[in-house]
């Protein structure tokens, strides 16, 4: 059965107008419907961004093609190749600087980790990904930044998607949160560096986003 709107209805921001929050463990929090009222802006940012970057499927080291694509803007960017997995001041394609990063998307950034209890976040970096039908993101740890004490802030747009949230060790259980247009996870402290992931996307359609979910992960990749 497809996702639809009231999968979501309980998490509707409180009557104080702080988004409604979904504990994941210590360090890590989910802010259901955060940036619902900005997320059109968003979107028509991520379309300008994405003409300076292209969206782009990197290869493993090992040299399998990553099913999402992905870009980047900010002073970093991350990317992956035969070299590995590192952040890197310009895009390997066409050795021009990411995009700037606008300042908006700063200023939210920072607003959402502050809501999760980590103030003073600026990050340097933030990764575009795009999903369609089918795609999925493995578990995974976020490992390539210099800085583990500077949280991640995950921003969802567009089609619904089902979070994987795990242990700081692969084997450990997974626990599948569903995440709705405008919602954003925020992990750092004991959860920084837990493991997570997608599960494959369903099938569906978006005014914003088409057939496609969109995720802004903002990091302090730099020292």
């Amino acid at each position: 059965m497809p996702f639809t709107a009231d999968l979501f209805a309980d998490d509707a921001p409180t009557p104080t107008g702080e988004p409604a929050r979904l504990p994941l463990a210590p360090g890590a929090v989910l802010l259901r419907g955060l940036v619902v009222a900005e997320a059109a802006a968003l979107c028509a940012e991520v379309a300008a961004v994405l003409v300076q970057a292209p969206l782009r499927h990197w290869t493993t080291p090992g040299g399998l093609r990553m099913a999402v694509a992905m870009s980047n803007c900010g002073a970093l960017g991350w990317v992956s190749d035969a070299r590995g997995y590192r952040y890197s001041a310009t895009d390997p394609h066409t050795a021009q600087p990411w995009p700037a990063m606008p300042a908006a998307w700063q200023a939210l950034a920072a607003r959402a980790a502050e809501h999760a209890g980590f103030a003073g976040f600026a990050p340097d970096a933030c990764l575009i990904n795009r999903y369609t039908s089918g795609v999925r993101l493995s578990l995974h740890q976020d490992r390539d930044e210099q800085d583990f004490s500077q949280p991640i802030v995950s921003v969802s747009l567009g089609l619904p998607a089902v979070f994987q949230w795990g242990g700081t060790q692969r084997r450990e259980p997974t626990r599948r949160v569903p995440l709705g247009h405008g919602d954003v996870v925020v992990w750092g402290g004991p959860a920084r560096l837990n493991f997570h992931g997608v599960m494959p996307l369903k099938d569906g359609t978006h005014p914003l986003t088409g057939e496609a979910r969109i995720n802004l992960t903002f990091r302090r990749a730099g020292p």
